[in-house]
């Protein structure tokens, strides 16, 4: 990249390999990897920053696939000094770093609940960008406000109708940063509430390859959903049982493979390229199609240039 990076407080490192910040191990280097000291330090970066100069936020990378030939952009992580979780008397506001299963404990403890979140991998900026759920729970229906940093460097505060959050998707400005969000929770028995989120534990376990390198569920689920992302059990299809019935259910390509145990978990066995796990999934649409005529929408964000295109 040419142009001349601003100073920071924070951590500015080029050529970043990004394989070992995803869950998935895959991926290519970063133009610039970017861990901003705090939200000050970024919105300074972003105000200095080039507009020509292409941003990426990335939270833990447990959604995401990295392609061989990494990401043209500045990538921002955000680490510990977005990671505070904030109790108020009936709600909680977290940082963007915070993890989905740490907040979800951190409620619990104060009387709230947002079990929901213990199982839903990643963190609360990966999780509102995605409008997150599951166990028929999504952030739409707690979410209070978001604070944000543009990618001209403005901090703003949007309410989370402005995020017009939907399923598996939201409206976020172009570049803005997410650096915290505000939620609203029902109160509940502290106990009780950890109790619930010990059995949702169990029955995740039980199903889902949770010891294998994964990014979660690999495709949206085709139908039975309403506009505000809430699950319509009535007319709801799985993903995973339409892959299921076209054949695909431990399918592999190189090291990737379409998990055993739950057909929607794409996983690394070892020694997978993001070009084996995209191919792969990329099949696994095909073959679908051909079967059922339902169409597959990846719930993995790919991202970056394969090493074809680099080359």
């Amino acid at each position: 990249m040419l142009h001349t990076m601003p100073d920071v407080r924070g951590t500015l490192t080029p050529n970043r390999p990004l394989a070992d910040l995803t869950w998935l191990r895959v991926g290519g280097p970063a133009d610039w990897l970017f861990q901003p000291a705090d939200v000050e330090d970024l919105a300074a970066f972003l105000a200095a920053l080039s507009p020509e100069v292409a941003v990426f936020p990335m939270g833990v990378g447990s959604n995401l696939i990295v392609r061989d030939g990494g990401v043209r952009a500045v990538v921002i992580r955000l680490g510990r000094g977005f990671n505070a979780i904030t109790i108020q008397a009936n709600g909680i506001t977290a940082g963007a770093a915070a993890l989905d299963a740490h907040v979800a404990r951190k409620a619990a403890d104060a009387g709230l609940d947002l079990t929901f979140l213990r199982t839903i991998p990643g963190s609360i900026g990966g999780a509102v960008r995605m409008n997150a759920g599951c166990y028929g729970q999504y952030i739409a229906d707690v979410l209070v406000e978001i604070q944000v940093v543009t990618r001209q460097g403005q901090q703003m505060t949007l309410p989370a109708a402005a995020l017009d959050l939907q399923y598996r998707q939201s409206a976020l400005p172009e570049g803005a940063v997410i650096v915290a969000a505000s939620f609203r929770a029902p109160q509940g028995n502290p106990q009780d509430l950890h109790d619930k989120m010990t059995e949702q534990l169990t029955r995740r376990d039980a199903s889902q390859p949770m010891k294998e390198r994964s990014a979660g569920s690999t495709f949206r689920n085709p139908a039975g959903f309403s506009s505000t992302g809430r699950a319509d059990d009535s007319q709801a299809l799985k993903a995973w049982k339409v892959i299921e019935d076209a054949g695909m259910r431990g399918a592999t390509r190189g090291g990737a493979q379409m998990s055993e145990m739950h057909s929607n978990f794409m996983i690394n066995k070892g020694g997978a390229t993001a070009a084996d796990l995209e191919e792969l999934g990329e099949e696994v649409r095909n073959r679908v199609f051909q079967h059922s005529g339902l169409t597959l929408e990846w719930e993995i964000r790919r991202v970056g240039e394969r090493l074809a295109e680099k080359q």
